[in-house]
């Protein structure tokens, strides 16, 4: 690359960061707005018009929080295990592509920070390297509270990883490719171009969501909290933006589980209809989709939290073994069953 290249991969890179932490602070106030709505109360309305400046408020407050380091802690994982919580998430987003390209000084540049072969790969073992970062929280801090919740977070992890990647797998099973722009590439024109239109993709895309919940640790699989039981699950210890930061992966990772289900379901940022539209302008509607598609995920996630309860430890466990995963290998015998057939629409 030359120092173009890299001054571009620069900026795409602190565009994307920078709205994905402008997201985790907007995301803070839908939780609180949406579950204040729900229970029938005003939720935060203090800060600002509607309560819009209580995530500044709350950062300031982190800010001058102290930071309490138990003295039993092992403190190089200790202050190693929420950098690493975040260092996963963010690099998990890197190979989702939120717009098609733009012209930069004479070169293309495509909208997406990593454009690889193994794109899905790449943010498929991103997002499973973040459970280390809670099972070094919890083993770290020396409490049998947080160990319990890290231990916890690894056997979920290892229950609901399996049918996800089954669920991924029955997607690049039928569009042939790992590269997340090209599979957004072969959902364009029309909506049910979609992904989700073909072959059996529905139920591939619920047990992508269901196990995406699982992953990113929230009710019903908040196991590794679980307020009730655990006070605060692998992050009791925690204070100051250390505790903070641990919330800040966990809204970076519902947003990048959502793009990525987005990406391989429902068109990326596919606009689902033909406009006229060229260049700049359609560029822009481009990223204003994705970024739709995305906000409506999130708001599912908050109003599922404040709607269903917590499963049990034993159905947590029953659901991923003997629900999930079967059902996830029957998706992908039968999606590869229709492919060898040529009964599959999506190339």
């Amino acid at each position: 690359m030359d120092w173009l290249g890299i001054a571009i991969s620069l900026v795409k890179i602190v565009v994307v960061f920078s709205a994905l932490m402008g997201g985790v602070s907007v995301m803070t106030w839908v939780e609180r707005r949406v579950s204040a709505i729900i229970q029938y109360r005003w939720g935060p309305n203090r800060v600002g018009p509607w309560g819009l400046l209580q995530p500044i408020a709350d950062g300031i407050k982190f800010i001058q929080k102290e930071d309490i380091v138990p003295a039993s802690a092992h403190k190089p994982f200790y202050i190693a295990a929420p950098a690493l919580a975040v260092a996963t998430a963010l690099s998990a987003f890197s190979v989702i592509p939120f717009g098609s390209e733009i012209q930069v000084f004479g070169r293309t540049v495509k909208l997406v920070i990593l454009d690889m072969d193994g794109g899905i790969l790449w943010g498929f073992a991103a997002t499973a390297l973040g459970v280390y970062a809670l099972v070094l929280a919890g083993w770290a801090s020396r409490n049998k509270f947080s160990l319990i919740g890290g231990l916890r977070s690894s056997a979920q992890m290892i229950s609901y990883e399996l049918p996800l990647a089954l669920s991924i797998a029955s997607v690049v099973l039928m569009a042939g490719t790992l590269r997340p722009t090209e599979i957004v590439a072969q959902q364009a024109g029309w909506f049910f171009h979609w992904n989700i239109f073909k072959g059996v993709p529905l139920l591939g895309f619920i047990l992508f969501t269901v196990a995406g919940y699982a992953e990113t640790n929230r009710v019903p699989f908040d196991l590794p909290e679980a307020e009730g039981e655990l006070v605060a699950g692998y992050h009791t210890e925690y204070s100051g933006m250390r505790f903070a930061a641990f919330f800040m992966a966990e809204y970076v990772n519902m947003m990048t589980s959502s793009a990525l289900g987005i990406t391989l379901w429902l068109g990326g940022w596919q606009l689902g209809f033909p406009v006229p539209l060229t260049g700049v302008p359609l560029v822009i509607l481009q990223v204003l989709a994705f970024v739709g598609k995305l906000a409506f995920f999130q708001f599912l996630f908050v109003w599922i939290r404040w709607t269903l309860p917590r499963f049990r430890y034993d159905q947590l466990m029953d659901l991923g073994w003997k629900g999930l995963l079967p059902v996830s290998l029957a998706n992908l015998a039968l999606n590869g069953l229709l492919v060898a057939l040529g009964l599959n629409v999506a190339r």
